[in-house]
């Protein structure tokens, strides 16, 4: 479960590990988001099958609890590693998956953005959940670097800022530690 075998990969190969949080309007149990928590195993099942699909964290839920890694029970922790940016994106909102993506906020409260974070690996890297939310709180902190970068302002394989991609924010220049933190202040991280 989880992981897709990969043929012939050329040395020194990357492949893109993604982390994204969101916070409960609900604990995991109430009907609220009954409808959420029932289609984790389809939706999983439909990303494993994604075209460029290699690794997802394995969780019996579904999704990581965010309360022993981020102090909040109400935070899940989603941690894959895809073969390409590209294929990420088709399976997040081109796929069966935007549909939860569009319905989001019946389920899940607003967090400070950003909630999620990109970064190359070599070919075979298993992220920990440990490292994948020290990314998250890297690119919070300083904002886009090839180490952590968010899905507007993307990075290659390389280091160098994806042709056609911001690698900073709107004005140029990469975001305060304080405008990277700013939000409604619910998350510990």
């Amino acid at each position: 479960m989880g992981e897709r075998a990969r043929q012939g990969s050329p040395a020194g190969a990357s492949q893109l590990a993604q982390v994204n949080v969101a916070r409960l309007r609900h604990p995991a149990g109430s009907p609220q988001v009954r409808a959420f928590v029932a289609a984790l195993p389809q939706i999983n099942a439909l990303a494993e099958r994604a075209p460029g699909f290699v690794w997802r964290w394995p969780s019996g839920d579904g999704h990581l609890d965010g309360g022993e890694l981020l102090g909040d029970p109400l935070v899940v922790v989603n941690l894959s590693v895809w073969e390409r940016y590209e294929d990420l994106h088709d399976f997040v909102y081109r796929s069966d998956h935007a549909r939860f993506v569009r319905g989001r906020s019946a389920w899940f409260s607003p967090l400070p953005p950003p909630t999620t974070a990109l970064w190359w690996v070599p070919v075979g890297t298993r992220p920990t959940p440990e490292d994948a939310v020290a990314r998250l709180r890297l690119l919070r902190r300083y904002g886009p670097s090839p180490q952590a970068f968010p899905l507007r302002s993307r990075f290659g394989p390389d280091g160098r800022p994806d042709p056609g991609r911001r690698p900073a924010g709107r004005s140029g220049r990469p975001p305060s530690p304080r405008s990277a933190r700013q939000g409604n202040g619910v998350t510990p991280f």
